[in-house]
């Protein structure tokens, strides 16, 4: 697996481009700003990329995609219970003091037991209501790598304050799906440092004696 990760954005997203070592076919997750740069890591690895997957709606994570849709020709896909947030970017961009991306269209819905390919590689969607109503996480099991998006961090959980957040949804997602993988997974939280589900079972204050 080529993994390579880009924090990209005033807010550092911690952009994914997964690419197969054989086909050379690859996923970009979560492009939200800083095209240019994705863009040469593509070349670089010399990958084709097939899917475009946004973990949930907030402009961080999809300020780009529609840049990089235009420069690659890979479809767009988020779970369709995030599409109302997509109508708000322009809200979303005021609240960061960003410029609005414009429109995002979606050429798919990812939801709950669906999955994503690269070549050889596969994922599991996940989906993982609690930051966002449509937020997913991404878990390629022969790795045993996550995806997380915004649900899960380092120590943390994603914030449940924003429209179509809750806190209990959060709780259930975490112990119902994500606690659920096995200790070893790595996690790559949509910001910020690596950690696995292990570890954050562990020492995460969120989760311990819940």
């Amino acid at each position: 697996m080529i993994h390579e990760i880009l924090p990209v954005g005033p807010l550092q997203c911690n952009c994914s481009v997964i690419g197969d070592e054989a086909s050379r076919e690859a996923l970009v997750i979560d492009p939200g700003d800083e095209i240019e740069d994705i863009l040469a890591l593509i070349r670089k690895h010399n990958l084709d990329v097939k899917q475009i997957v946004i973990t949930h709606a907030h402009i961080d994570h999809v300020g780009g995609a529609m840049k990089l849709r235009a420069a690659t020709g890979a479809p767009i896909l988020l779970n369709q219970n995030d599409y109302a947030l997509l109508k708000m970017l322009d809200v979303q961009a005021a609240w960061i003091g960003v410029a609005a991306p414009g429109k995002v269209e979606v050429d798919h819905s990812l939801g709950q037991a669906d999955v994503v390919r690269a070549g050889s590689l596969v994922a599991d969607v996940i989906h993982t209501p609690g930051h966002t109503e449509g937020s997913i996480c991404l878990y390629f099991p022969a790795e045993k790598k996550l995806i997380a998006g915004d649900t899960l961090f380092a120590g943390s959980i994603g914030r449940t304050d924003l429209p179509g957040g809750s806190y209990e949804k959060i709780i259930k997602s975490l112990r119902g799906k994500l606690l659920a993988l096995p200790d070893e997974t790595i996690v790559v939280p949509g910001h910020g440092p690596f950690t696995t589900i292990g570890e954050e079972r562990e020492s995460n204050p969120f989760l311990v004696g819940r």
